[in-house]
């Protein structure tokens, strides 16, 4: 990159041309993202046909939109034509109105049937992110014939190594490998050397669903069909590590209590900023009311043994932190489809035992803290000790129960995560903490 830097210092733009077709297409874009707008702009322009599209659709999706527009309509139709389908159609979702009509109509036809096509299904489908450029065979054609198309046609598709058979009606009937047609005899006929035990994907699953297929069966590509089973579309893997990077980025910001959001940090205004993270704190803060409420309502408790406020932040924490973990493990569980809601009671009796076992362990060690470098009386560290084992007992049930009916009932597991959870078993740890001192300790509320 030192080179290219030095080309563009010293405008030797012809050999920074040649230059620039020297290095991935990844590499190149990653160039553009840091330098200048002008400078970016002016080298794009400098990228041969073919290559200008393929580094483009490595950009994210703010510097792409810069660059289209900065682009004359020729120059921008050119980019379209020759970005994949679903490429192109992820950058025309992301257009306003106005680009998206200057694209489409200087596009080629063929480009703009694939991308109206791809955009006429619902967001996170199946049918949204995959791309129309596949290899298709008939079933008749010897394996000779099947490679001769595939040498005239597979430079402009999405991927060759897998090639699917359809029959008349265009039915998705078996695929082949092109590695079984370098292998076959060049007479042997595509029908009897496919393979006919077709696992594929209906256009209208949810994208996620996608994702744990591929990972189920470790495919690299997988055909999308119709309600008819006709061949529409396949997605490849490059696809699917996009939509687990996004959906594992929903779920952390969902657990965090932020409203999910596209783009990244850097790149998103204080003001977005603030309206993605407000209404969450809101409720959260309104929700640990409650809280306050509970701790003056023992007003007598905390007057007569004031000591008892000290240990407050270490219940309530220790209480969120054994929630947070078990919601944690649940919800990774769920998003993983290796929990279901009929292992429910079996996955409470789990966390019982679990809660048990470290709740014991936490309120041996603060006995012996409290008792020997605190010094407080036998009632005080009884009183503490017993809430910090009930409070990692409710907090674990409270932890593993809330995602999993959460899911049950259509919400988002992650919803439930960290913060719901923490404000729950913070009132409830108040509760049991003022119950065992009232009585332990005799104090009239």
């Amino acid at each position: 990159m030192e080179k290219i830097r030095q080309f563009i210092e010293s405008k030797q733009y012809t050999l920074l041309r040649k230059e620039l077709t020297e290095y991935n297409h990844a590499d190149i874009a990653e160039l553009l993202e840091e330098l200048p707008k002008e400078e970016a702009f002016q080298i794009f322009r400098l990228l041969p046909k073919d290559m200008a599209a393929d580094v483009f659709s490595y950009l994210p999706i703010d510097l792409e939109q810069m660059v289209i527009i900065s682009l004359t309509d020729r120059e921008a139709a050119n980019i379209v034509d020759n970005l994949m389908a679903d490429d192109a159609t992820d950058l025309m979702e992301e257009m306003p109105s106005n680009v998206v009509k200057r694209l489409l109509g200087n596009a080629s036809q063929e480009a703009r049937r694939a991308i109206n096509h791809l955009l006429q299904y619902p967001e996170d489908s199946a049918g949204s992110i995959m791309t129309v450029e596949f290899v298709d065979l008939k079933e008749s054609l010897t394996v000779s014939q099947a490679i001769d198309k595939i040498r005239k046609i597979g430079l402009d598709k999405e991927t060759i190594n897998i090639c699917y058979v359809l029959d008349k009606r265009r039915c998705l009937i078996g695929t082949v490998a092109l590695r079984y047609l370098l292998i076959s005899e060049p007479d042997a006929v595509i029908g009897d050397i496919m393979n006919d035990k077709v696992i594929s994907i209906q256009t209208l699953m949810d994208q996620e669903e996608v994702a744990d297929i591929f990972q189920k069966y470790d495919f690299t590509a997988m055909p999308v069909v119709d309600k008819e089973n006709r061949l529409v579309g396949i997605i490849t893997v490059d696809d699917v590590v996009d939509i687990m990077r996004e959906e594992a980025t929903e779920d952390i910001e969902k657990m965090a209590a932020i409203v999910p959001t596209d783009k990244p940090y850097m790149k998103t205004g204080v003001f977005e900023t603030w309206k993605k993270r407000i209404p969450w704190l809101l409720l959260l803060m309104i929700s640990a009311t409650f809280t306050g409420q509970i701790i003056s309502y023992y007003e007598n408790a905390l007057g007569t043994y004031v000591i008892l406020t000290a240990f407050i932040p270490m219940l309530m924490d220790s209480g969120g932190n054994a929630g947070g973990q078990a919601s944690v493990t649940i919800i990774r569980g769920i998003s993983l489809n290796e929990i279901a809601f009929s292992d429910i009671f079996q996955i409470i009796w789990k966390e019982i035992r679990v809660a048990a076992a470290c709740g014991i362990t936490l309120g041996a060690a603060t006995f012996c803290k409290l008792m020997f470098f605190d010094r407080v009386s036998l009632t005080i560290a009884s009183v503490v000790c017993f809430t910090l084992v009930v409070t990692i007992f409710i907090a674990k049930v409270v932890g593993c129960t809330l995602p999993m009916l959460a899911k049950k009932v259509g919400f988002d597991p992650a919803v439930m995560a960290s913060p719901f959870i923490t404000t729950i078993v913070d009132a409830l740890s108040l509760i049991v903490y003022f119950q065992f001192a009232t009585h332990l300790l005799r104090i009239k509320t």
